[in-house]
């Protein structure tokens, strides 16, 4: 079995922080259709403006919103403003492994998509 790269939301931009919150991550959820995320799903999100790393999950968010917003703890990891990827990640065996497409969603200030990538590990 091998983990590998589902898919991911690159360079979003963090919309809101809200601390008092149980934790996790809320997305719009046409960002979470466009990056094959579900709610309650596992992510990795990585910060472009300070480093850090975190694993969360995905709460459901405004559909429309364009929200990206870092719940909990881990609010304190990141300022509105800041640069994101959110990754998921797959578990599959030797045989499925060269047949698993990764899809990459590129998004623009706004965090509106812009273009959705797909390819072949």
């Amino acid at each position: 079995m091998r983990t590998v790269l589902k898919s991911k939301i690159h360079r979003a931009t963090i919309t809101e922080t809200e601390l008092d919150y149980s934790g996790s991550l809320t997305l719009d959820p046409d960002l979470m259709a466009a990056a094959d995320l579900l709610p309650g799903e596992k992510v990795l999100v990585v910060n472009f403006n300070n480093g850090t790393r975190l694993e969360t999950y995905i709460i459901v968010g405004e559909k429309g919103s364009c929200t990206v917003c870092l719940n909990g703890p881990a609010a304190r990891l990141a300022m509105v403003g800041d640069l994101v990827t959110v990754m998921s990640f797959a578990i599959v065996d030797e045989a499925e492994v060269h047949q698993l497409k990764t899809r990459t969603v590129h998004v623009d200030e706004r965090n509106r998509v812009t273009e959705v990538k797909e390819e072949t590990i």
